[in-house]
């Protein structure tokens, strides 16, 4: 990702479609001291004194955050979630619930962590901080496919290790854009109840794609076997780094006690931030009070550009590569119904030698899908992302990258 950085900022003149970022034309600067404004007389309204309401914004305040009852209410009201707030912790952005949660589940050597492949490069950057190497398990178009995590969790038992949890984004998934169907959600809390392993969903694009939304599997789970992370960076307020982690799997502690999973979650996050910015936590809880708690009315003209967004890039797609062409060189790319990126398939190797070669003499730059696999593959096959770039920038991009594919191929890759 280093790399990815060198050459956006080396060629700033080329279309990038590299960075999964919101799009920057629905903030409004005035609009974070309305927020703070507004939490503020929130907890004035609640009671607060105002010598408290200072302590709350100046003080570093609970290791598991000042707004999980107002994050346990917006989950209810979006996602049907219908979790105590006490099983919520509020963190620094989705990636730090990541590694809150495989450090408290992969304790010791045996421990293995499954992961979809291709996957986000958070979960895997993340187990290796803590030197755990995931264990790939790779999907297809649809997504993950139950059978083969079946295979890979009797595969690692079979090596006398002992899974314990699986990493997957059901919805526009990062890189690929799959999405779940209800019965493959079905059969994988199925499975992990069968198989007695934790769920880690990882859910950031829902409430910004067009459309109905099919249940999480949190919403969906019955027996606490769904650990579910949460971000609203993508859906409020990206600056804030405001994420969350759902964990209310009963858990027995040293002392006997019978607690939750987040209360471990909170533990080692004592050790690692102490606690996320209660001015963070402070306007992204006045954003959802505006909409009574629904962060889905806050994104409803955001999902609708994404969707647009997305559409664009389809339609240009096709009229950049016409299906005779298309087929003679074996260009084909997938078509999600929403989130932020799409996966295109090419005929040559998509590394940095490609990719440098794009951003320098055709002025586009892309992300190759090789980086997100975390034990190898996607060779020939680069992610687009289409969140932050206009619709005319995403027009003149597609055809750029044509006419590098064109030249790349004719060249055999070299």
């Amino acid at each position: 990702m280093n790399f990815l950085n060198e050459i956006t900022t080396r060629y700033p003149d080329a279309v990038s479609f590299a960075p999964g970022r919101p799009y920057e034309g629905f903030f409004d600067t005035e609009q974070i001291f309305t927020y703070l404004r507004h939490y503020v007389d929130h907890l004035h309204q609640q009671g607060s004194t105002p010598e408290q309401i200072r302590t709350t914004l100046f003080q570093y305040g609970p290791t598991s955050g000042h707004i999980r009852e107002l994050i346990a209410d917006s989950l209810r009201k979006d996602e049907g979630i219908d979790v105590p707030p006490e099983a919520v912790v509020v963190t620094v952005g989705a990636q730090e619930a990541m590694l809150l949660a495989v450090r408290a589940l992969i304790t010791g050597p045996d421990d293995v962590l499954l992961a979809s492949s291709p996957c986000y490069v958070g979960i895997t950057g993340a187990a290796r901080l803590l030197d755990i190497t995931p264990v790939a398990v790779e999907e297809d178009e649809d997504g993950v496919r139950v059978d083969r995590l079946a295979a890979a969790i009797d595969a690692e038992r079979a090596r006398g290790r002992r899974p314990r949890a699986f990493y997957v984004i059901p919805d526009h998934s990062n890189p690929s854009g799959a999405t779940l169907s209800l019965k493959a959600r079905q059969e994988l809390l199925d499975l992990a109840e069968r198989e007695d392993i934790l769920l880690l969903e990882d859910s950031p694009y829902r409430l910004v794609s067009p459309g109905e939304r099919l249940p999480t599997l949190k919403a969906l789970d019955r027996n606490h076997r769904v650990v579910h992370i949460g971000s609203l960076s993508k859906t409020l307020f990206p600056g804030a780094r405001v994420g969350f982690a759902v964990a209310d799997q009963p858990v027995t502690d040293e002392t006997g006690r019978t607690t939750v999973l987040a209360d471990a979650l909170s533990k080692i996050k004592s050790m690692v931030t102490v606690n996320t910015s209660p001015i963070s936590q402070a306007l992204v809880a006045g954003m959802l009070l505006t909409a009574d708690g629904r962060a889905g009315e806050l994104n409803t003209a955001t999902a609708a550009y994404y969707g647009d967004a997305m559409r664009v890039t389809l339609d240009a797609l096709e009229d950049a590569f016409p299906p005779q062409e298309r087929t003679a060189l074996g260009v084909r790319w997938n078509e999600p119904s929403g989130g932020f990126f799409l996966s295109l398939t090419v005929p040559f190797r998509a590394d940095e030698a490609a990719l440098t070669q794009a951003a320098e003499e055709f002025g586009v730059i892309w992300t190759p899908m090789a980086y997100f696999h975390p034990q190898g593959g996607g060779e020939h096959a680069l992610r687009l992302s289409v969140s932050y770039l206009t619709h005319e920038q995403i027009k003149d991009g597609i055809g750029r990258l044509a006419r590098f594919t064109r030249a790349r191929a004719a060249t055999n890759g070299r």
